[in-house]
């Protein structure tokens, strides 16, 4: 791998499908694998749960009026590193999930790339 996120499989959870085609297109540029995006809550804890080789998550934290954290918690369980994505930022969310990556809306592809080597621990090559 000649960048740290060549070939990495990022699940997308993301109600807007304007915001999902934009995340899809910056992971495809960062030669990462996108996966879903799932729109709703449930497809976002199915494809948490059930999807092979996940190598982290773009979370928005609110989706189709519900908060993501279900999903959250099920990426956490298997250990896989999130990202939150929020109009608020990190002092948008509960305390139990402070700390956690978190990219503010609008975001730019280095924002992206920058949290998700932060949540998977990798550097730059």
């Amino acid at each position: 791998m000649t960048q740290p996120l060549t070939g990495r499989r990022v699940l997308v959870v993301e109600d807007e499908s304007l915001v999902a085609m934009l995340l899809e297109t910056i992971l495809e540029d960062m030669e990462c694998v996108p996966i879903g995006p799932a729109s709703n809550v449930d497809d976002g804890q199915k494809l948490a749960r059930e999807t092979d080789n996940l190598d982290a998550a773009l979370l928005d934290v609110n989706v189709a009026g519900r908060q993501v954290f279900p999903v959250a918690e099920a990426l956490k369980e298997r250990g896989v590193p999130f990202v939150f994505s929020t109009g608020y930022g990190e002092g948008g969310l509960p305390d139990e999930w402070r700390g956690q990556p978190t990219i503010q809306k609008p975001f730019t592809e280095a924002a992206i790339r920058d949290a998700l080597m932060k949540a998977m621990g990798v550097a730059e090559a």
